[in-house]
């Protein structure tokens, strides 16, 4: 056990695109636990693009970091101290922490792990908010119906490579955009999707599209936004459902840029666009657990992390979502 505890600090709000400057490391004594919380050893911690929105000065769905704070996340940890009776020493468990190498969590928020059904960072990804997401989202919000064609942004991502599959396990045609050869042959060769489109070798996304759902788009789970969703927009079908889960495209930008209007495209397709919280499915969020760990258990769903190792390297790894470093979930190994 480590004598002190070093923390990560919200040090500054960005303009633009996050850099270095808006992250301080500072070293601490390690926190002691209160009745119903407890003390974590992190193993692993997440960086996730909506972290993005907690840096700028404005409401949102979640609560900005102040300035001076310390950076937040989901963590996957062991128990080093208890004050609850739920939960032991050495217990694994997940819930939200700290970008730390230890913290302190309520014991009523956390989840226990098991690593005989997913290796721990699983509990980061398809196995925590990431694959919720994909799994209210696609079937609550798409309602996707065999046969369906099922388009998503930011496939090979921790939420988009998870909706594909379940997708496909409804009996729907999936089409992927994603941002590397590598991550387009993920996508088709090990996760089952129909065809995937590399975006940034392409000019023209309607034309693509065409070739890749020449019959139209039934289903579009947007993690985007941009010109790919504009793109799309001008193949929904008749009665097609937009799942709205992120905007990454647009997350750096300092105003609102105006584009070409898209939402006539609405009108003769009646098309459905809605916003998706998985915050909002929390009193399901075990119906979804434990579909999923089945779907892991028998090799339904595949899934991957990209680990990038010390606690030193968060900043790192949390900025290079942006230039799309990821395959899968995006993860920080902080302890053996």
């Amino acid at each position: 056990m480590r004598n002190s505890n070093r923390e990560w600090i919200f040090a500054e709000r960005p303009e633009g695109e996050p850099d270095m400057d808006s992250f301080e490391l500072r070293e601490r004594d390690i926190p002691d636990p209160k009745f119903g919380q407890l003390l974590v050893r992190v193993r692993y911690l997440s960086v996730d693009p909506y972290m993005r929105g907690r840096m700028r000065d404005t409401e949102s769905y979640a609560e900005p970091w102040e300035v001076g704070d310390v950076m937040h996340g989901a963590v996957v940890g062991e128990v080093v101290e208890s004050k609850s009776d739920a939960y032991d020493a050495g217990d694994l468990v997940t819930g939200n922490g700290t970008w730390a190498d230890y913290s302190l969590l309520d014991a009523d928020s956390v989840m226990p792990v098991d690593p005989n059904v997913a290796d721990l960072p699983a509990y980061l990804g398809v196995l925590g908010m990431p694959g919720r997401t994909a799994y209210f989202g696609l079937l609550e919000v798409g309602d996707p119906n065999p046969g369906d064609t099922v388009v998503v942004s930011g496939a090979a991502g921790a939420v988009g490579s998870v909706v594909g599959q379940i997708a496909k396990m409804s009996g729907c045609r999936v089409v992927g955009f994603a941002g590397s050869e590598a991550k387009v042959e993920w996508l088709t060769e090990e996760l089952g999707f129909d065809t995937a489109i590399n975006y940034k070798e392409v000019d023209d996304y309607e034309a693509a599209l065409d070739d890749a759902a020449p019959g139209g788009i039934d289903v579009y789970f947007d993690n985007v936004g941009g010109p790919i969703t504009d793109a799309v927009f001008t193949k929904l079908k008749l009665d097609a459902r937009v799942a709205v889960c992120g905007q990454i495209a647009h997350y750096n930008d300092e105003e609102v840029a105006t584009g070409p209007r898209k939402l006539t495209q609405l009108i003769a397709t009646r098309a459905k666009v809605q916003g998706l919280l998985v915050a909002d499915y929390a009193t399901r969020f075990e119906e979804a657990s434990e579909q999923l760990g089945e779907w892991v258990a028998t090799g339904d769903i595949a899934h991957r992390e990209t680990v990038v190792s010390g606690l030193e390297n968060a900043p790192d790894a949390f900025l290079g979502l942006f230039s799309g470093d990821n395959i899968g979930k995006q993860v920080v190994k902080i302890s053996d």
